[in-house]
Protein backbone atom coordinates (compact mmCIF):
# COMPACT_ATOMS: atom_id res chain seq x y z
CA UNK A 1 0.00 0.00 0.00
CA UNK A 2 1.82 3.47 -1.07
CA UNK A 3 1.16 6.34 0.44
CA UNK A 4 1.46 10.15 -0.09
CA UNK A 5 -0.25 13.61 -0.53
CA UNK A 6 -2.24 14.50 -3.04
CA UNK A 7 -3.76 18.27 -4.23
CA UNK A 8 -7.56 17.64 -4.64
CA UNK A 9 -9.01 20.42 -6.91
CA UNK A 10 -13.18 20.76 -7.67
CA UNK A 11 -14.57 21.03 -11.31
CA UNK A 12 -17.86 21.87 -12.44
CA UNK A 13 -20.76 19.38 -12.50
CA UNK A 14 -21.38 19.44 -15.86
CA UNK A 15 -17.78 18.60 -16.93
CA UNK A 16 -17.73 15.38 -14.27
CA UNK A 17 -20.38 13.25 -12.71
CA UNK A 18 -20.36 13.03 -8.90
CA UNK A 19 -19.97 8.70 -9.79
CA UNK A 20 -16.36 9.63 -11.22
CA UNK A 21 -13.14 11.09 -10.50
CA UNK A 22 -10.26 12.44 -12.81
CA UNK A 23 -6.87 11.39 -11.20
CA UNK A 24 -3.41 12.55 -12.30
CA UNK A 25 -1.23 9.57 -14.58
CA UNK A 26 1.45 10.43 -12.11
CA UNK A 27 -0.69 9.68 -9.15
CA UNK A 28 -2.55 6.94 -10.52
CA UNK A 29 1.00 5.12 -11.21
CA UNK A 30 2.43 5.99 -7.78
CA UNK A 31 -1.25 4.35 -5.71
CA UNK A 32 -1.30 1.19 -9.05
CA UNK A 33 -4.84 2.58 -9.66
CA UNK A 34 -6.15 1.08 -12.47
CA UNK A 35 -7.13 2.94 -15.27
CA UNK A 36 -11.53 3.37 -16.02
CA UNK A 37 -11.26 0.96 -13.41
CA UNK A 38 -14.20 1.08 -10.57
CA UNK A 39 -12.94 2.14 -6.95
CA UNK A 40 -14.45 2.89 -3.71
CA UNK A 41 -13.96 6.42 -2.50
CA UNK A 42 -13.36 6.67 1.18
CA UNK A 43 -13.40 9.81 3.56
CA UNK A 44 -14.19 9.32 6.93
CA UNK A 45 -17.57 7.70 6.95
CA UNK A 46 -18.09 8.71 3.47
CA UNK A 47 -17.91 5.58 0.90
CA UNK A 48 -18.92 5.59 -2.87
CA UNK A 49 -17.88 4.00 -6.38
CA UNK A 50 -16.40 5.56 -8.64
CA UNK A 51 -14.92 5.42 -12.13
CA UNK A 52 -11.61 7.07 -12.69
CA UNK A 53 -10.86 8.50 -15.60
CA UNK A 54 -7.11 9.18 -16.16
CA UNK A 55 -5.83 12.90 -16.59
CA UNK A 56 -1.86 12.98 -18.87
CA UNK A 57 0.33 15.18 -17.27
CA UNK A 58 -1.32 15.74 -14.09
CA UNK A 59 -0.95 14.77 -10.02
CA UNK A 60 -3.91 16.03 -9.20
CA UNK A 61 -7.32 15.06 -7.89
CA UNK A 62 -10.11 16.18 -9.53
CA UNK A 63 -13.50 15.62 -8.15
CA UNK A 64 -17.22 17.29 -8.78
CA UNK A 65 -18.63 20.47 -7.18
CA UNK A 66 -21.52 18.21 -6.25
CA UNK A 67 -19.25 15.88 -4.77
CA UNK A 68 -17.13 17.98 -3.12
CA UNK A 69 -20.27 19.41 -1.16
CA UNK A 70 -21.06 15.63 -0.10
CA UNK A 71 -17.45 15.28 1.57
CA UNK A 72 -17.71 18.83 2.73
CA UNK A 73 -14.35 20.09 1.06
CA UNK A 74 -13.82 23.98 0.71
CA UNK A 75 -10.80 25.23 -0.95
CA UNK A 76 -7.82 22.92 -2.21
CA UNK A 77 -7.10 20.64 0.53
CA UNK A 78 -4.11 18.88 -0.16
CA UNK A 79 -4.60 14.84 1.35
CA UNK A 80 -2.88 11.72 2.49
CA UNK A 81 -3.85 9.03 -0.36
CA UNK A 82 -3.74 5.25 0.03
CA UNK A 83 -5.01 2.84 -2.29
CA UNK A 84 -5.15 -0.80 -1.74
CA UNK A 85 -5.38 -2.87 -4.35
CA UNK A 86 -6.45 -5.70 -2.41
CA UNK A 87 -10.04 -4.17 -1.53
CA UNK A 88 -9.96 -1.38 -4.08
CA UNK A 89 -10.34 1.34 -1.52
CA UNK A 90 -9.00 4.86 -1.96
CA UNK A 91 -8.83 6.43 1.21
CA UNK A 92 -8.26 10.26 1.78
CA UNK A 93 -7.66 12.03 4.91
CA UNK A 94 -8.04 11.63 7.97
CA UNK A 95 -10.60 13.43 8.48
CA UNK A 96 -10.52 14.30 12.30
CA UNK A 97 -13.50 16.22 14.10
CA UNK A 98 -13.23 18.18 17.02
CA UNK A 99 -15.76 17.96 19.32
CA UNK A 100 -16.00 21.59 21.14
CA UNK A 101 -18.84 22.36 23.76
CA UNK A 102 -19.97 25.51 22.25
CA UNK A 103 -19.93 28.02 18.92
CA UNK A 104 -21.02 31.53 18.39
CA UNK A 105 -21.92 31.76 15.03
CA UNK A 106 -22.75 35.51 15.87
CA UNK A 107 -19.40 36.00 16.73
CA UNK A 108 -17.44 35.43 13.30
CA UNK A 109 -14.22 35.99 14.42
CA UNK A 110 -14.50 34.06 17.95
CA UNK A 111 -16.82 31.59 16.95
CA UNK A 112 -15.21 29.29 19.63
CA UNK A 113 -14.80 31.76 21.71
CA UNK A 114 -11.45 31.61 23.48
CA UNK A 115 -10.14 28.76 21.64
CA UNK A 116 -10.91 29.61 18.36
CA UNK A 117 -6.93 30.96 17.78
CA UNK A 118 -6.51 27.39 18.50
CA UNK A 119 -8.61 25.84 16.37
CA UNK A 120 -7.19 28.03 13.05
CA UNK A 121 -3.80 26.65 14.23
CA UNK A 122 -5.12 23.16 13.85
CA UNK A 123 -6.62 23.96 10.81
CA UNK A 124 -3.51 25.36 8.90
CA UNK A 125 -1.04 22.62 10.86
CA UNK A 126 -4.23 19.96 9.59
CA UNK A 127 -3.53 22.05 5.79
CA UNK A 128 0.63 21.17 6.28
CA UNK A 129 -0.05 17.47 7.50
CA UNK A 130 -1.99 16.11 4.80
CA UNK A 131 -5.32 15.98 7.14
CA UNK A 132 -8.92 17.87 7.26
CA UNK A 133 -10.39 18.79 10.21
CA UNK A 134 -13.45 20.46 11.11
CA UNK A 135 -15.56 21.21 14.78
CA UNK A 136 -18.70 20.44 15.95
CA UNK A 137 -20.63 20.93 19.18
CA UNK A 138 -23.25 18.40 20.77
CA UNK A 139 -25.96 20.46 19.15
CA UNK A 140 -25.27 19.11 16.16
CA UNK A 141 -25.57 15.55 17.19
CA UNK A 142 -29.71 16.30 18.47
CA UNK A 143 -30.73 14.46 15.36
CA UNK A 144 -29.44 10.95 14.09
CA UNK A 145 -27.48 11.29 10.47
CA UNK A 146 -24.67 9.61 8.74
CA UNK A 147 -23.33 13.08 8.45
CA UNK A 148 -22.41 15.85 10.70
CA UNK A 149 -22.97 19.94 10.67
CA UNK A 150 -19.59 21.31 11.33
CA UNK A 151 -17.24 23.86 10.97
CA UNK A 152 -14.37 24.37 8.57
CA UNK A 153 -11.92 27.14 8.12
CA UNK A 154 -11.88 28.68 4.09
CA UNK A 155 -10.82 32.75 4.56
CA UNK A 156 -13.58 32.73 7.37
CA UNK A 157 -15.44 29.94 9.48
CA UNK A 158 -18.55 28.20 7.31
CA UNK A 159 -20.64 25.32 8.34
CA UNK A 160 -21.07 22.74 6.35
CA UNK A 161 -22.56 19.43 6.27
CA UNK A 162 -19.63 16.36 6.57
CA UNK A 163 -19.05 12.35 7.24
CA UNK A 164 -18.47 11.53 10.49
CA UNK A 165 -14.83 11.82 11.03
CA UNK A 166 -12.18 9.16 11.28
CA UNK A 167 -11.00 10.02 14.97
CA UNK A 168 -12.75 12.68 17.35
CA UNK A 169 -11.13 14.39 19.47
CA UNK A 170 -13.13 15.52 22.78
CA UNK A 171 -12.92 18.96 23.93
CA UNK A 172 -15.66 19.07 25.74
CA UNK A 173 -15.55 21.08 28.99
CA UNK A 174 -17.96 20.73 31.19
CA UNK A 175 -19.16 17.01 32.52
CA UNK A 176 -22.90 17.75 32.03
CA UNK A 177 -22.30 18.34 28.09
CA UNK A 178 -20.14 15.51 28.15
CA UNK A 179 -22.59 12.72 29.74
CA UNK A 180 -25.39 14.12 27.48
CA UNK A 181 -27.33 10.96 26.44
CA UNK A 182 -27.21 12.68 22.54
CA UNK A 183 -23.43 12.78 22.58
CA UNK A 184 -22.66 9.18 24.69
CA UNK A 185 -24.94 7.68 22.31
CA UNK A 186 -23.32 9.28 18.99
CA UNK A 187 -19.89 8.16 20.23
CA UNK A 188 -20.82 4.44 20.94
CA UNK A 189 -22.81 4.58 17.60
CA UNK A 190 -19.98 5.98 15.37
CA UNK A 191 -17.31 3.55 17.02
CA UNK A 192 -19.21 0.40 16.15
CA UNK A 193 -20.49 1.48 12.67
CA UNK A 194 -17.33 3.32 11.44
CA UNK A 195 -15.01 2.13 13.41
CA UNK A 196 -14.35 5.50 14.39
CA UNK A 197 -11.85 6.56 16.89
CA UNK A 198 -12.70 8.92 19.59
CA UNK A 199 -9.68 10.37 22.47
CA UNK A 200 -10.11 11.82 25.48
CA UNK A 201 -13.61 10.60 26.11
CA UNK A 202 -13.88 11.15 29.21
CA UNK A 203 -12.93 13.49 32.54
CA UNK A 204 -10.88 12.27 35.23
CA UNK A 205 -11.38 12.52 38.64
CA UNK A 206 -8.82 13.12 41.45
CA UNK A 207 -10.36 10.09 43.76
CA UNK A 208 -10.14 7.64 40.52
CA UNK A 209 -6.86 8.98 39.36
CA UNK A 210 -5.03 8.27 42.82
CA UNK A 211 -6.81 5.15 43.21
CA UNK A 212 -6.11 3.99 39.96
CA UNK A 213 -2.11 4.63 40.32
CA UNK A 214 -1.96 2.71 43.46
CA UNK A 215 -2.27 -0.20 42.27
CA UNK A 216 1.49 0.11 41.03
CA UNK A 217 4.07 0.19 43.22
CA UNK A 218 6.41 1.91 40.96
CA UNK A 219 3.78 4.96 40.68
CA UNK A 220 3.04 5.04 44.54
CA UNK A 221 6.80 7.33 44.80
CA UNK A 222 4.64 10.10 43.18
CA UNK A 223 1.29 9.71 45.15
CA UNK A 224 0.40 11.94 48.32
CA UNK A 225 -1.69 10.27 50.71
CA UNK A 226 -4.87 10.66 49.73
CA UNK A 227 -8.77 9.75 50.59
CA UNK A 228 -11.87 10.46 50.04
CA UNK A 229 -13.27 13.11 52.81
CA UNK A 230 -15.86 11.84 54.07
CA UNK A 231 -16.25 13.19 57.40
CA UNK A 232 -14.10 14.36 60.39
CA UNK A 233 -12.37 11.25 61.06
CA UNK A 234 -10.81 11.25 58.01
CA UNK A 235 -9.99 15.13 59.04
CA UNK A 236 -8.88 14.66 62.20
CA UNK A 237 -6.55 11.49 61.14
CA UNK A 238 -4.76 13.71 58.47
CA UNK A 239 -4.10 16.56 60.61
CA UNK A 240 -2.52 14.47 63.20
CA UNK A 241 -0.48 13.34 60.40
CA UNK A 242 0.80 16.33 58.73
CA UNK A 243 1.32 19.82 59.50
CA UNK A 244 -0.93 20.73 56.38
CA UNK A 245 -3.91 19.16 54.68
CA UNK A 246 -5.59 20.11 50.98
CA UNK A 247 -8.98 19.36 50.33
CA UNK A 248 -9.30 19.62 46.68
CA UNK A 249 -12.77 19.30 44.82
CA UNK A 250 -12.91 15.99 43.33
CA UNK A 251 -13.97 17.44 39.60
CA UNK A 252 -12.61 21.00 39.96
CA UNK A 253 -10.03 22.58 37.73
CA UNK A 254 -8.16 25.77 37.45
CA UNK A 255 -7.39 25.72 41.30
CA UNK A 256 -11.18 26.47 42.03
CA UNK A 257 -12.42 25.45 45.21
CA UNK A 258 -9.20 24.27 47.07
CA UNK A 259 -8.91 24.53 50.96
CA UNK A 260 -5.71 24.56 52.84
CA UNK A 261 -5.78 23.57 56.42
CA UNK A 262 -2.54 23.95 58.74
CA UNK A 263 -1.73 24.03 62.89
CA UNK A 264 -1.27 27.77 63.81
CA UNK A 265 1.46 28.36 66.06
CA UNK A 266 -0.03 29.31 69.04
CA UNK A 267 -3.06 26.50 68.58
CA UNK A 268 -5.88 26.37 66.66
CA UNK A 269 -6.49 25.54 63.44
CA UNK A 270 -6.24 28.09 60.05
CA UNK A 271 -8.35 27.48 56.99
CA UNK A 272 -7.07 29.18 53.44
CA UNK A 273 -9.19 28.98 50.66
CA UNK A 274 -8.83 30.41 47.12
CA UNK A 275 -11.06 33.44 45.43
CA UNK A 276 -10.61 35.42 42.42
CA UNK A 277 -9.35 38.05 44.60
CA UNK A 278 -6.70 35.70 46.68
CA UNK A 279 -6.41 34.03 49.26
CA UNK A 280 -9.57 34.59 52.25
CA UNK A 281 -7.62 33.62 55.59
CA UNK A 282 -9.78 31.85 58.57
CA UNK A 283 -9.14 30.67 61.91
CA UNK A 284 -10.70 28.53 64.36
CA UNK A 285 -10.13 27.64 68.03
CA UNK A 286 -10.60 23.26 67.31
CA UNK A 287 -10.28 21.31 64.01
CA UNK A 288 -13.73 20.39 64.91
CA UNK A 289 -15.11 23.88 64.93
CA UNK A 290 -13.43 24.21 61.29
CA UNK A 291 -15.14 21.24 59.94
CA UNK A 292 -18.37 22.47 61.27
CA UNK A 293 -17.80 25.81 58.84
CA UNK A 294 -16.55 23.98 56.01
CA UNK A 295 -18.98 20.61 56.10
CA UNK A 296 -21.51 22.45 54.10
CA UNK A 297 -19.66 22.11 51.60
CA UNK A 298 -19.71 18.35 51.32
CA UNK A 299 -23.45 18.74 50.39
CA UNK A 300 -22.43 20.01 47.17
CA UNK A 301 -19.00 19.28 46.26
CA UNK A 302 -17.08 15.79 46.80
CA UNK A 303 -13.83 16.40 48.34
CA UNK A 304 -10.33 14.64 48.39
CA UNK A 305 -8.04 15.04 51.40
CA UNK A 306 -4.33 15.24 50.40
CA UNK A 307 -1.02 15.02 52.00
CA UNK A 308 0.21 18.47 52.39
CA UNK A 309 4.15 19.40 50.54
CA UNK A 310 6.50 21.71 51.48
CA UNK A 311 6.78 22.82 47.60
CA UNK A 312 9.62 24.46 46.44
CA UNK A 313 9.62 27.71 46.08
CA UNK A 314 11.01 30.83 44.07
CA UNK A 315 10.36 34.16 46.13
CA UNK A 316 8.20 32.41 48.89
CA UNK A 317 5.61 31.49 46.40
CA UNK A 318 5.58 27.59 45.74
CA UNK A 319 6.08 26.47 42.18
CA UNK A 320 4.54 23.06 40.21
CA UNK A 321 5.25 21.95 36.72
CA UNK A 322 2.63 21.19 33.99
CA UNK A 323 3.81 18.46 31.39
CA UNK A 324 2.05 17.75 28.28
CA UNK A 325 2.24 14.38 27.55
CA UNK A 326 0.92 13.20 24.44
CA UNK A 327 0.59 10.44 22.29
CA UNK A 328 2.92 10.50 18.92
CA UNK A 329 2.98 9.04 15.34
CA UNK A 330 3.85 5.74 16.58
CA UNK A 331 1.09 5.53 18.96
CA UNK A 332 4.29 5.89 21.56
CA UNK A 333 3.63 8.61 24.76
CA UNK A 334 6.24 11.72 25.32
CA UNK A 335 6.69 14.62 26.36
CA UNK A 336 5.63 17.78 24.29
CA UNK A 337 6.25 20.37 27.11
CA UNK A 338 7.00 21.24 30.42
CA UNK A 339 6.65 24.38 32.25
CA UNK A 340 7.31 25.72 36.04
CA UNK A 341 4.21 27.50 37.17
CA UNK A 342 4.56 30.21 40.06
CA UNK A 343 2.22 30.87 42.53
CA UNK A 344 0.74 34.67 42.35
CA UNK A 345 1.45 37.04 45.40
CA UNK A 346 -1.28 36.12 47.70
CA UNK A 347 -2.55 32.83 46.20
CA UNK A 348 -0.95 29.44 47.24
CA UNK A 349 -2.01 27.68 43.80
CA UNK A 350 -0.30 28.20 40.77
CA UNK A 351 -2.65 28.42 38.03
CA UNK A 352 -2.30 30.83 35.57
CA UNK A 353 -6.23 31.75 35.84
CA UNK A 354 -5.07 33.07 39.36
CA UNK A 355 -2.28 34.87 38.67
CA UNK A 356 0.20 32.66 38.26
CA UNK A 357 3.90 32.90 36.10
CA UNK A 358 5.16 30.61 33.92
CA UNK A 359 8.99 29.73 33.46
CA UNK A 360 11.48 26.94 31.83
CA UNK A 361 12.01 24.56 34.05
CA UNK A 362 15.64 25.09 33.99
CA UNK A 363 15.49 28.76 35.25
CA UNK A 364 12.60 27.80 37.68
CA UNK A 365 15.10 25.05 39.15
CA UNK A 366 18.40 27.24 38.76
CA UNK A 367 16.92 30.00 40.93
CA UNK A 368 15.32 27.87 44.00
CA UNK A 369 16.72 26.48 47.08
CA UNK A 370 17.18 22.97 45.95
CA UNK A 371 20.17 21.20 47.04
CA UNK A 372 23.03 21.04 44.40
CA UNK A 373 22.98 17.59 43.42
CA UNK A 374 19.43 17.63 43.03
CA UNK A 375 19.17 20.45 40.43
CA UNK A 376 20.86 19.05 37.35
CA UNK A 377 18.75 15.09 38.26
CA UNK A 378 14.91 17.28 38.78
CA UNK A 379 15.27 18.40 35.48
CA UNK A 380 15.49 14.62 33.92
CA UNK A 381 13.43 13.14 36.21
CA UNK A 382 10.18 15.32 36.24
CA UNK A 383 10.03 14.18 31.93
CA UNK A 384 10.55 10.16 33.38
CA UNK A 385 7.55 10.98 36.02
CA UNK A 386 5.23 12.38 33.67
CA UNK A 387 5.90 9.52 31.24
CA UNK A 388 5.21 6.98 33.84
CA UNK A 389 1.93 8.11 35.12
CA UNK A 390 0.64 8.42 31.72
CA UNK A 391 1.79 5.07 30.91
CA UNK A 392 0.04 4.06 34.80
CA UNK A 393 -3.56 6.51 33.53
CA UNK A 394 -3.68 4.23 30.34
CA UNK A 395 -3.07 0.98 32.20
CA UNK A 396 -5.63 1.00 34.97
CA UNK A 397 -7.88 3.81 33.92
CA UNK A 398 -10.41 2.00 30.84
CA UNK A 399 -10.88 4.92 28.70
CA UNK A 400 -8.92 5.86 25.16
CA UNK A 401 -6.45 9.17 26.16
CA UNK A 402 -3.88 10.82 23.49
CA UNK A 403 -2.99 13.43 25.63
CA UNK A 404 -2.65 14.26 29.49
CA UNK A 405 -1.81 17.67 31.23
CA UNK A 406 0.38 16.33 34.26
CA UNK A 407 1.06 18.86 37.19
CA UNK A 408 3.74 17.38 39.28
CA UNK A 409 5.99 19.23 42.31
CA UNK A 410 8.88 19.01 43.89
CA UNK A 411 9.11 19.61 47.45
CA UNK A 412 12.10 20.89 49.39
CA UNK A 413 14.33 18.07 48.97
CA UNK A 414 13.93 17.55 45.39
CA UNK A 415 11.06 14.57 45.77
CA UNK A 416 8.81 14.59 42.85
CA UNK A 417 5.14 14.42 43.55
CA UNK A 418 1.90 13.97 41.36
CA UNK A 419 -0.71 16.78 42.76
CA UNK A 420 -3.47 16.07 39.47
CA UNK A 421 -4.15 14.42 35.94
CA UNK A 422 -6.06 16.41 33.68
CA UNK A 423 -7.57 14.92 30.50
CA UNK A 424 -8.75 18.51 28.66
CA UNK A 425 -5.26 20.09 29.21
CA UNK A 426 -6.02 24.01 28.57
CA UNK A 427 -4.24 25.01 25.11
CA UNK A 428 -2.81 28.26 26.69
CA UNK A 429 -1.75 26.98 30.05
CA UNK A 430 1.20 24.85 28.53
CA UNK A 431 2.04 26.84 25.67
CA UNK A 432 5.96 26.94 24.99
CA UNK A 433 7.08 29.91 26.31
CA UNK A 434 7.99 30.93 23.04
CA UNK A 435 6.12 32.23 19.46
CA UNK A 436 6.02 29.34 17.00
CA UNK A 437 3.08 29.90 14.35
CA UNK A 438 2.05 25.87 14.98
CA UNK A 439 3.01 24.69 18.63
CA UNK A 440 4.43 21.28 18.51
CA UNK A 441 1.70 19.89 20.53
CA UNK A 442 -0.72 20.94 17.84
CA UNK A 443 1.59 18.87 15.13
CA UNK A 444 1.75 15.79 17.67
CA UNK A 445 -1.86 15.74 17.78
CA UNK A 446 -2.74 15.37 14.40
CA UNK A 447 0.64 12.99 13.92
CA UNK A 448 -1.31 10.92 16.73
CA UNK A 449 -4.79 11.37 14.40
CA UNK A 450 -2.84 9.91 11.27
CA UNK A 451 -1.51 7.14 13.08
CA UNK A 452 -4.90 6.37 14.41
CA UNK A 453 -6.49 6.53 10.83
CA UNK A 454 -3.67 4.61 9.12
CA UNK A 455 -3.02 7.08 6.89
Amino acid sequence: MSKFKIPVQTVHSGILQENAIMLGDKSMKRLKIPAHGIIQLSFGSFRQEVTVIPVPKADSLRVSEGLARRLGWRGRPVLNATYSTGSRILRLGPLIGVLVSRDHPDQPDRVFGQITMFCRELTNACQAQGAYVYFFTPEALETRSSSIQGWVYDEGWRKLSLPVADVINNRVTTRKVENKPSVQHFLADVKSRYGTHFFNEKFLDKTEVFEALGQDAALQRYLPESHAFNGFAILKKMCNSYSSVFLKPVRGSLGKGILRISREEGGGYRLLSTTPMGTRKQSYPTLAKLFQSISPKMKTTRFQIQQGLSLMELGKRPVDFRALVQKNGTGKWGVTSIVARTAGSNHFVSNLARGGTLSTVKEAISKSSLPAGMKESSQVQLPRAALAIARGIETFIPAHFGELGIDLALDQSGRIWLLEVNSKPSKNDNTPLNDQKIRPSVKQMILYCRYLAGL
